[in-house]
């Protein structure tokens, strides 16, 4: 997230979070620049009054540099003039101050599935449901009862079933940066899904030194 306004990006990250995302938050369009190339970032939240550079400057970087990440523009304007500039260097979704909570929790989560390769709301792996609106999830018609990162970990490996989803992303993807990680955070996490998932629910295998699988049949 890219926003210069300190207590909206309190609130946005308190929203986010509890709907378990895991978020980033710079004031800054140069920063902002630095940062979304280290990471293989599921969305860009980009307000469009920055006090350095602007989020257009921003956008047109990130797409000019071939940054294929969706971006989600925030601004206090009304002018259909500059809803098309946005669309128009890249773009994928515009949302006007004041918003409604609920409206910028749907967009991120639509936003989120498209960069995940599947833009399905509820995914099925074998007898695992995950509901990626709600955060409902169950095995074989048993209800999972999940911790928000245990959610966000679920979730990224079902996103990527029968493929091996490296540690570190799974770190960047259930973590911010900001937040302190153990040394066993995934696998303590990992461990309590595998409970959770058994005895009818998709296992979820451990390659050594390189991360996770969630077996796709």
């Amino acid at each position: 997230m890219i926003e210069d306004d300190a207590p909206l990006a309190r609130s946005i990250a308190a929203l986010l979070r509890a709907g378990g995302h895991a978020i980033d938050h710079v004031a800054g369009g140069e920063q902002a620049l630095a940062v979304v190339a280290s990471e293989p970032y599921a969305l860009v939240i980009l307000d469009v009054g920055l006090p350095d550079i602007d989020g257009f400057t921003v956008l047109a970087r990130l797409r000019q540099r071939g940054e294929r990440v969706p971006v989600l523009m925030l601004t206090a304007r009304d002018a259909l003039d500059d809803r098309v500039r946005g669309l128009d260097l890249g773009a994928d979704d515009y949302l006007r101050k004041p918003f409604d909570p609920e409206e910028l929790e749907a967009r991120v989560r639509a936003l989120g599935r498209r960069r995940g390769g599947d833009p399905a709301a509820v995914l099925r792996v074998g007898a695992l449901t995950l509901n990626r609106s709600t955060g409902e999830a169950e095995v074989a018609g048993r209800a999972l009862d999940l911790r928000r990162r245990e959610r966000s970990v679920l979730e990224s490996l079902a996103t990527r079933a029968g493929r091996i989803v490296p540690r570190e992303l799974l770190i960047g993807e259930v973590f911010g940066f900001d937040e302190p990680v153990g040394d066993n955070a995934i696998e303590v996490h990992v461990t309590r899904l595998r409970g959770k998932l058994a005895p009818d629910g998709p296992g979820i295998r451990t390659v050594r030194g390189v991360g996770y699988m969630l077996d796709a049949g």
